[in-house]
This record gives structure tokens, C-alpha cells and sequence, in this order.
């Protein structure tokens, strides 16, 4: 601890001890600090620093005629609910600012959405990928298990599928799913303003109440810009021409937001635009002030983070820069609770930061999008960069070179392209028939539909553990996973099989609050040892009895 001369800072005030001296024990300031809940007061005694643990204080540089000793810093109590912005835990019944994002095909699972909310935290199914009817059948398991509890659900940009994403958002309106997470958009689209519109009304004092809620993520100015303005007009009269709402209900909807809440996506695992946290994050929040500004909504809007959130020190950056929330997505992947494989859990824990890369995406392949994937381990990223070289250079399946068409077909689909093909046909036959119409006039895209074949697949061989196609598999994972292995080695948190959402979660909090108490002091010139920042991962039963 740092023994400088108090006079070196401001005093804050006098302390007087009531019988029981200011302990000068680096261990007993320590506990003090980590035991969240408690106000700590610092006083300057006989050249060093000490904790006064009880007695009175007289706050105020004003003379010491009580005969006490100066007060060097004060941190009051930090509990988690006050990390983030106190509205948004109290309009969603949270106890945490706390959420786990809808990682697609079910891996953010019904068990993720579950255990989040019965810890006071908020977890979203991930819809995205699966069947309507495994949709609606984790809306079964979840609305029965939860109850009155908070979830949602994802609702994502589906520009290959829009008739997906209107029988999705068709599905929620019919099960009163009354909150979604809305991924992936380029662009706002009539399902998603359907659905944010729908039963709109205003009660007897006035209040515009808006009983579907969505929380966006965004990592571009102009597609948060298109969350935090109202609906656009041209959807509004659509929408009223259908009769799904009323003109009345139109007007009502041009004063509130798309979504009021706006999750800043930085460096994530799956889609994501790689931007930094630290650029991404007050941009938004300059956006959402000027935006609130322009429109004057009844309730504010609020910015939370998400992207590298993996270690109570990225946590504690981001509520630090005014994060209303934080989101995790990556390292949920890699709990028990997971709706993936054991060997993908296990090849998560091995990775480090520089594991990752892009590849394209699956579900946007003709659009050049791309999403970050696991690179340890597995050649998935490298083979279908290739399969979109191909698919540049090629004008078919035909035109492709016999010796490189040969290698496709022994190393990444090990069957012949046309047995892949009727596969693929068969597949869209009862998913969207349109797109069979249009590969039999277009064989360009015909060799898009067969190459997304692999790109689907091997997410799909990674969710079920197929160890025959493990150098295959698609993994989304960002930059986080690394850094939360590096934090958690050496402690119960290194082997994936005690890994579990909640456990995860409240420790990143914890970490954070200790974090918050320590700069605290540190602003004010009160220097302590450094390896107090770094805190070990404590189990559930013993994190609980210090976070309640």
C-alpha cells in the first residue's frame, strides 16, 4: 500500500474513533473493499493509510477541533443493481443489468434463458436457424418454467428469408412474447415494426403504452439511428391499408422509439462489424442523447454493451463509459447449460484471444457478409473462404475447374456436388420452394444453395459434437472467450464442466463492483497493490452470500 504523506491530497474531513482504532492491516482494507455492501472510509495515521471502522466523521476541510484524524477518501456501498442504469433493471424486473445474448440455432438455449431468469438477470432464446416449431415449443418450456419472470426471445434480419421472419414475428405476436432482441438488421423491415407496433394504445392519463418491447443491437450509426426513431411512415400505412393497426394506433406509434433500448454490438462472435468497444460505445451514447433530444420521448432512451464483456475489467470499462447494461454472448457458449456439444465447450476453453477470424456467413452468403468463428482447431473459416472464391469466380457448378471441383468434393463436401444438390433441394422443398424455382433458372444460384449447404452444416456438426467433422465446424466466438480463459485459469471456472451462466455472470459483476470501489480510491489519490484488482472466481454458494 502507498505510505506517502496525506497532506500530498486534499482532506475530506475528520475522523474520530468512538473506542476502536483505524486498523493500518493491508488485509483488513482489503476485506473492507470486497465486502461491496459496506461504506469505506480511509484515514491518514501516522504517515500511512488506515480503514476506520467505526466512530464519527466530520466531513468539510474545516479546522480539526475534535482532535481526529483527516479523512484521505470515502467509497460508499456498490450493489450490483447500481452498475448500470437503475430505469432499466426496474422496467424489465431485473435484480442485475445483466444479459445473455440469443446466440442462434437454440445455442443461447431454453436452460441459458431459465437459469438467467431466476438469478434476476435476462437471458434470449436463440431462435434464429431453427424451425418454427422448436420455436414455439421453447416458448412452451420457458413461458411454463418462468412465469411472471423476465426472457425474451430473438427475432433476426432474415433478408434471404423474409417470409421467416414475418412467421416468426407472426408466432410472437400470437404466443404474446412481449420482448425480443432484434439482430443482424441492415435495414428495419415491416415484421419488425409489426411487431413493435402491435396493441399499441394510450392509457387514461395519457401514457403511450407499448406492450411489445425490443432491444436492438447495433454496431452502425445509421441502423441504431433507424432503432431510435419512431416507425417509419411507410410501414405505419401499410401496416393500417392491412388492418393490423388502427390510424389512431399509427399516430400513437410515430412518438415512441423502435426500441428503446440499444445494445452497442462491438467485437462479438458471430455477426459482427469488429468494432472497437471503446469507439462504438460513446458514439451511441452521443446518438441517444441527440436522438432523445430530437424527439422528446416520454421515456428515455438507454445504451447497453456487449462484444469482448467477458472479465469483470471489460464489465467495469463499459458501465464506466455509461453502459445501461451489459450483454455476454461468446462465453455463455462455453457453459454447461449451452445448447451446443461437450467438444465444442472444450475446444472453447483452450482458446486465446488471437484464435478467431472471419468467415462468410451462412445465412447471408450471396451478400458477402461475414461472421467471427473459431480458428483453433478447425479449417471451417479457410474452407469457406475458399467456397466464396469459388462462387465468385464461378458462374456454376459446372464451371468450376474438374481438378479443383474434385477437391471440393473429397475434402469438404466428401460426396459428389449433385447427391449435395438434391439434398439441398429436398431441405428447401418444404422450407421455401421459391428458392428451388429460382436455382433451376439461375445455377449461379444453385452453387450458392450448395455451398451454404456446408456453411449450414457445419454449424450444425459443432451443436452436436460430431468428432468426425470436427475440423469443419463453425463455432462463433469473439476476442471474449480468450480473454475470460485467460481470467478464470488456475480456478474451479478452467474445467468447462463448472462452467454455468449464472455463476459466470454474478462473478463478472462482483469483479466489476470491487473494481468500481477500487478506482474510486485510486481518483482519489489513495494507491493500492495492483493484484487486488484481479479477482479469482468465487462458486455460486459463496458468490451468493456476498452479492445479496
Amino acid at each position: 500500500m502507498d505510505t506517502r504523506s496525506h497532506s500530498q491530497n486534499a482532506t475530506l474531513g475528520w475522523w474520530r474513533h468512538n473506542g476502536t482504532l483505524p486498523s493500518s492491516r493491508e488485509e483488513t482494507l482489503q476485506e473492507a473493499i470486497y465486502d461491496i455492501h459496506r461504506p469505506v472510509a480511509i484515514v491518514a495515521k501516522d504517515g500511512k493509510y488506515a480503514l476506520a471502522e467505526s466512530g464519527v466523521a466530520l466531513m468539510g476541510e474545516g479546522e480539526n477541533n475534535a482532535g481526529g484524524l483527516p479523512i484521505a477518501a470515502y467509497v460508499p456501498s456498490c450493489p450490483l443493481k447500481n452498475l448500470g442504469d437503475a430505469t432499466f433493471c426496474a422496467n424489465y424486473g431485473l435484480e442485475y443489468p445483466y444479459l445473455a445474448g440469443s446466440m442462434a440455432n437454440g445455442i443461447c438455449s431454453a436452460e441459458i434463458v431459465e437459469a438467467m431468469g431466476r438469478g434476476g438477470m435476462l437471458g434470449f432464446f436463440g431462435a434464429a436457424g431453427l424451425p418454427l416449431q422448436a420455436i414455439e415449443a421453447a416458448i412452451d418450456r420457458i413461458a411454463s418454467s418462468l412465469g411472471d419472470r423476465p426472457f425474451g426471445f430473438n427475432l433476426i434480419h432474415s433478408p434471404n428469408d423474409p417470409d421467416l421472419e414475418a412467421a416468426v414475428a407472426d408466432l410472437y405476436l400470437r404466443r404474446n412474447i412481449r420482448l425480443v432482441e432484434a439482430s443482424a438488421y441492415l435495414d428495419l423491415t415491416l415484421p419488425v415494426v409489426r411487431y413493435r407496433v402491435h396493441g399499441i394504445y394510450q392509457d387514461p392519463s395519457g401514457r403511450i403504452i407499448t406492450p411489445n418491447r425490443i432491444i436492438a443491437k447495433a454496431s452502425r450509426v445509421e441502423v441504431a439511428s433507424k432503432f431510435f426513431a419512431p416507425p417509419p411512415e411507410e410501414f405505419l400505412t401499410t401496416l393500417v391499408a392491412s388492418g393490423d393497426i388502427t390510424e389512431e394506433q399509427a399516430g400513437l406509434a410515430g412518438r415512441i422509439p423502435m426500441a428503446q433500448d440499444l445494445t452497442a454490438e462491438a467485437d462479438s462472435g458471430g455477426h459482427t462489424d469488429n468494432r472497437p468497444a471503446i469507439t462504438l460505445l460513446p458514439t451511441l451514447l452521443a446518438l441517444r442523447d441527440r436522438l432523445q433530444a430530437e424527439y422528446g420521448y416520454e421515456e428515455p432512451l438507454r445504451v447497453g454493451a456487449a462484444g469482448g464483456i467477458a472479465t469483470p475489467a471489460s464489465a467495469s470499462a463499459a458501465f464506466s463509459m455509461g453502459a445501461a447494461y451489459v450483454l455476454t454472448g461468446t462465453i455463455n457458449q462455453g457453459a454447461v447449460e449451452a445448447g451446443t456439444s461437450d467438444m465444442v465447450r472444450e475446444m472453447l476453453a483452450e482458446t486465446k484471444q488471437a484464435d478467431i477470424t472471419m468467415a462468410p456467413a451462412a445465412d447471408m452468403f450471396e451478400m458477402g457478409v461475414r461472421v467471427q468463428v473459431l480458428k483453433r482447431g478447425t479449417m471451417f473459416a479457410m474452407r469457406a473462404a475458399r467456397l466464396y472464391d469459388i462462387y465468385h469466380r464461378c458462374e456454376s457448378l459446372e464451371a468450376i475447374p474438374p481438378a479443383e471441383r474434385n477437391t471440393l468434393e473429397r475434402s469438404i463436401f466428401r460426396a459428389p456436388l449433385e447427391r449435395i444438390w438434391e439434398e439441398t433441394r429436398t431441405y428447401f422443398q418444404e422450407r421455401d420452394p421459391r428458392q428451388i424455382a429460382r436455382a433451376d433458372s439461375d445455377p449461379k444460384h444453385r452453387m450458392a444453395l450448395v455451398f451454404r449447404w456446408y456453411l449450414g452444416q457445419a454449424s450444425r456438426w459443432a451443436t452436436l459434437g460430431d468428432a468426425s467433422r470436427k475440423i469443419d465446424c463453425q463455432v462463433w466466438c469473439g476476442p471474449a472467450m480468450g480473454a475470460f480463459n485467460a481470467w478464470v485459469k488456475g480456478s474451479f471456472l478452467e474445467d468447462p464442466k463448472n462452467r454455468r451462466v449464472v455463476t459466470i455472470a454474478l462473478n463478472i459483476l462482483y469483479g466489476t463492483a470491487v473494481i468500481v470501489r477500487l478506482n474510486s480510491l485510486r481518483y482519489q489519490g489513495v494507491s493500492l497493490p495492483p493484484e487486488w484488482v484481479v479477482l479469482k472466481p468465487l462458486r455460486l454458494e459463496k458468490i451468493m452470500d456476498i452479492v445479496k
